[in-house]
């Protein structure tokens, strides 16, 4: 992964990015603050608003903002400085991890919060084997250190420990919890100090002539100064210096210091992202790669968002432009179908609000209403039959049956359950034998977002109850081989919302028997979503 001399000047100022991170690490309020620097709000909203105070913004599901955690990734554009950030918030429960391994397909590089008391936790680590797996750079926020956190060298330790990658520090804490007064810019030798008064506000930076100016003194209590300078020194002997290209190969990861909720370390970090971070890469693709410099747009859909606007049941796609300069009003084929679309109210999305999109470059991420035509890992292209590929879709861990509360509405259930399956919801499987749709996720939680929703937006109640099956396997194989199986086995069969044979099992013993029995069918537990 490179950063090249020969990009567009406007592709080459894109930074297109998500956020990782676990559960309550401080993700959503760091996308606020984001927003705020980038002059795209004036105000952050709080997370867990109080009485009429601002929502969250990149949280428009209403089950979000009751619960405080975001369950499905949404995309903000913004400038920053001369940058063009892309930035997509990614959900942080488990429960919605498969959402998120497909929106890291469509960006060029991460952004890891870790909350400094907890350092790296479960989830952080599932999502950063994520990263790895596609070379992707990451740069590092170690957030809330305005609240009692662990030692510093102790934090990079871990992360180089856990995740084994180099760690550089980008700046290093002074003081810790109550005594946190700021950080000292490691990059550019400047003393950033909070602003305690104003969470909103940030202090001017100081520039100083290194760590041993006298004017130090002037900002920084005595025993916090002795020991910033002790630590620094340690850190210079003991760390690696930045390397540029090691970040952008996925090696390196440069760590900044902050504290979000007081808008504290965020310029920094967003300064970093476009120093270090990369420009729009290249995209894999079927029969040839596409590079962001190619005059011809083509684009991959990697999210389908349902009734993000509940007043007009539509559809968004969300699609990455993987190169080209794309215009409002453009016709371009949808490779799938061969058919060629129009696309005449294309959208950029600012969280919940939304403003037509006159032009995009690669690198940006659009929104294209429609009415079910356009499913993840669809591509689109000025006319050339090349595909996107490497979006996943898995097995689901839990399955359960749905039934409609009322009877007459099975069919009324059929749509709401193929439009979330469309949308990577969950996936939904017709059974071969008996009535009913078996429902399947990664996690237990979205059970409860799927009931809610199909309630909410289709006014049908619906009773989700334990299934027989446990897990489900994609069937691949020779056409006879598939038959033969198939007939033997029909009590287990299903297809899903592609019509692709699946097999459901309830004890891995099912799977180890197919393996022995039937040698020319393949079961696998993911499906590429290529079309």
């Amino acid at each position: 992964m490179t950063n090249r001399p020969d990009l567009p000047p406007e592709i080459a100022r894109r930074r297109t990015f998500a956020i990782i991170s676990h559960p309550d690490a401080g993700k959503t309020t760091l996308t606020e603050k984001f927003l705020l620097f980038g002059g795209a709000i004036q105000m952050a909203g709080q997370v867990r608003a109080k009485g009429e105070a601002r929502r969250t913004r990149s949280d428009f599901m209403q089950m979000e903002k009751d619960r405080g955690i975001s369950v499905s990734a949404s995309a903000m554009s913004f400038d920053f400085k001369n940058f063009r950030f892309n930035l997509v918030d990614t959900p942080g429960h488990s429960d919605f991890s498969e959402d998120t391994y497909r929106t890291l397909t469509a960006v060029d590089a991460a952004v890891m919060v870790i909350d400094g008391a907890k350092g790296v936790e479960s989830q952080t680590r599932k999502l950063f084997e994520v990263c790895r797996l596609r070379d992707l750079p990451i740069l590092t926020f170690c957030n809330k250190m305005d609240r009692e956190s662990r030692d510093t060298f102790e934090i990079i330790d871990e992360i180089q420990e856990n995740l084994a990658i180099d760690v550089t520090p980008a700046s290093w804490p002074i003081g810790v919890g109550r005594d946190f007064i700021g950080c000292y810019d490691l990059l550019h030798d400047r003393l950033e100090l909070i602003d305690k008064a104003d969470r909103n506000k940030v202090a001017d930076s100081i520039r100083l002539d290194g760590l041993d100016d006298p004017r130090m003194a002037d900002h920084i209590p005595a025993d916090l100064l002795e020991k910033l300078r002790e630590e620094v020194e340690m850190a210079r002997e003991l760390l690696p210096a930045l390397n540029p290209q090691s970040v952008l190969e996925g090696h390196m990861t440069p760590i900044w210091f902050g504290s979000a909720i007081n808008s504290f370390g965020v310029r920094e970090l967003m300064e970093g992202i476009g120093e270090y971070g990369p420009e729009p890469q290249v995209q894999k693709a079927s029969p040839r790669d596409i590079a962001p410099e190619e005059p011809k747009v083509a684009g991959f859909v990697f999210k389908v968002q349902a009734n993000m606007d509940p007043k007009h049941r539509d559809r968004v796609a969300f699609v990455r432009l993987a190169s080209g300069h794309f215009e409002r009003g453009m016709k371009l084929t949808h490779v799938r179908s061969k058919k060629v679309m129009a696309i005449s109210s294309p959208v950029l999305f600012l969280a919940a609000d939304r403003e037509l999109a006159e032009e995009a470059w690669a690198g940006d991420i659009i929104g294209i209403p429609n009415h079910g035509q356009l499913r993840i890992g669809d591509t689109l292209t000025e006319g050339e039959a090349i595909r996107a590929t490497g979006i996943p879709s898995f097995a689901p861990e839990l399955l359960q049956q749905v039934r409609a509360g009322d009877p007459m509405k099975a069919k009324h259930l059929e749509k709401a359950l193929m439009q979330f399956a469309e949308e990577g919801a969950a996936k939904v499987f017709k059974p071969m034998i008996g009535s009913g749709f078996i429902v399947g996720v990664v996690g237990a939680l979205q059970f409860e977002v799927l009931a809610s929703r199909i309630e909410m937006e289709y006014g049908l109640p619906v009773n989700f109850s334990p299934s027989q099956f446990t897990s489900a396997r994609w069937v691949a194989g020779d056409k006879a081989a598939v038959e033969k199986f198939v007939n033997v086995n029909k009590q287990h069969i299903a297809t899903d919302n592609d019509d692709d044979l699946v097999y459901l099992t309830r004890l891995q013993w099912d799977i180890d028997r197919i393996g022995r029995d039937y040698p020319d069918v393949k079961l696998t537990a993911t499906k590429e979503m290529m079309v």
